[in-house]
């Protein structure tokens, strides 16, 4: 890139030229050289929270990380099409339209960009243009055409929308009805099958992005919330240290990790217990987190809740 000329951020606006030892301004906190300043600095940038500003962000994140098997109609803001987001596609394809012209766009796949939402946008304008029968294997920087802005999935859906989540039991979403997979969909099908873990999303009014897996030795709570990551482990100690973390005497507190931008609290279930049994024990959690957040403005921690605080950072990873 010449000197004088200027690079487009994620939103749409310039990205000013500086020194190439300056900070980029993009808030990447590299140095610009290594940065936008880079050749293809645009493409190789890390956005640490692609799907901020959706309502549907804690969901996606979810599809994107841990749940097995699961769709959702894609909340398009031109309304006039049908595309379904999908965990995991035949191959791990990043997209592909069904011989019965079904459209679908894969979240867990390979990644050539350091912008999630860049690449599902790219995927979603491939979809719309493909023929049945048609899959993209890999999305990235080079798919855009030249000259354009880079379009991101915040440019293409209702941001205020949900995502109607549909956990499935396998992967026999993956044909069309009547149809047998051969090949290699057949062995990626088989294999996807028998590696699956059985997961269930807790439903009920006020619970999001909360999910029953069974981990085979255990079942998990995977809980992804949207509060910014101080103040959630703020909130979670002082539950802790009053001993209300747990959701009930056959549950603990496992961690957290950190996944796109958000964290993702994890307890330990008696997994004898039916998942439909976690749902109102997580919705009772639920209201004291959110007590335990409000009072916070007002009561900061004391020291035994800053222990727990302590003890809590030590339980947590970064996945992505």
């Amino acid at each position: 890139m010449s000197k004088g000329t200027a690079q487009q951020n994620q939103s749409g606006g310039e990205i000013p030229v500086v020194g190439r030892r300056q900070p980029c301004p993009c808030g990447s906190g590299k140095r610009y050289k290594a940065c936008h300043g880079a050749e293809g600095g645009a493409a190789k940038v890390r956005v640490n929270r692609p799907f901020e500003g959706l309502a549907a962000e804690c969901e996606l994140v979810a599809m994107r990380e841990f749940v097995p098997s699961a769709t959702a109609r894609l909340p398009l803001a031109s309304g006039d099409e049908e595309i379904e987001l999908a965990t995991v596609l035949p191959m791990a394809a990043a997209a592909l339209v069904r011989t019965d012209g079904t459209s679908f766009v894969g979240l867990q796949v390979q990644t050539k960009s350091g912008d999630v939402s860049r690449d599902l946008a790219r995927a979603v304008e491939w979809v719309r243009q493909a023929e049945p029968g048609q899959s993209l294997p890999v999305v990235g920087p080079e798919d855009a055409p030249a000259g354009t802005v880079p379009t991101r999935l915040q440019d293409l859906v209702d941001p205020e929308a949900a995502l109607d989540v549909r956990v499935h039991e396998d992967f026999s979403w993956w044909m069309p009805e009547g149809v047998e997979p051969t090949g290699e969909v057949a062995m990626s099908l088989e294999r996807a099958n028998a590696a699956i873990m059985p997961t269930q999303r807790l439903e009920a009014e006020g619970l999001h992005a909360a999910y029953w897996v069974d981990a085979t030795d255990r079942a998990h709570l995977r809980w992804v919330r949207p509060e910014p990551e101080e103040k959630l482990v703020s909130a979670l100690a002082r539950l802790s240290a009053r001993g209300e973390l747990a959701l009930d005497s056959d549950s603990r507190y496992a961690g957290s990790f950190r996944a796109h931008g958000l964290l993702v609290p994890v307890w330990d279930l008696d997994r004898e217990k039916h998942p439909t049994e976690w749902v109102e024990p997580a919705v009772a959690l639920g209201r004291r987190l959110d007590e335990a957040l409000a009072s916070l403005d007002e009561q900061p921690l004391d020291a035994a809740e800053r222990r727990a605080r302590d003890g809590l950072r030590g339980r947590q990873v970064t996945v992505r």
